[in-house]
């Protein structure tokens, strides 16, 4: 599959892999929260990181969420660790391999993030399971 060219290729493209990774429910909000302040940054994202970097064939969508939960527990930015629980599940991730993920955290990213990230990522998966049922 050849990467998208143009800024529309890669708007259509990112919005796409966006909706399947996230939800439509999700980006339907992000979408209708946009605003003419935050338009240039949500269309920088959907071009740059869903339309580019997900595209890319080197790692599968499951292998860059478990890159992406790794990253945002050493970052602690707990709001997005939380929207990449919700991928990860998209993206065919088990809730052991998530707290896998968080228990590998611990060592190279500090006992009290891995600590944290399973206070965040537990009641979403509980909803989710909740949901599936």
């Amino acid at each position: 599959m050849s990467a998208p060219n143009t800024d529309d290729q890669r708007r259509d493209a990112g919005m796409a892999t966006r909706r399947q990774v996230l939800g439509d429910a999700w980006v339907d909000r992000a979408v209708a929260n946009t605003t003419p302040f935050t338009a240039d940054f949500q269309d920088f994202i959907t071009r740059t990181a869903w339309g580019d970097l997900w595209q890319r064939p080197g790692l599968a969508r499951r292998d860059r969420s478990l890159l992406t939960l790794a990253i945002t527990i050493a970052l602690r930015h707990w709001d997005e660790f939380a929207l990449h629980v919700r991928a990860a599940k998209n993206n065919g991730l088990t809730d052991e391999e998530i707290a896998e993920v968080i228990q590998h955290a611990a060592i190279y990213a500090g006992v009290p993030a891995a600590n944290h990230a399973f206070k965040v990522a537990a009641p979403i998966l509980e909803e989710l399971r909740s949901a599936g049922s």
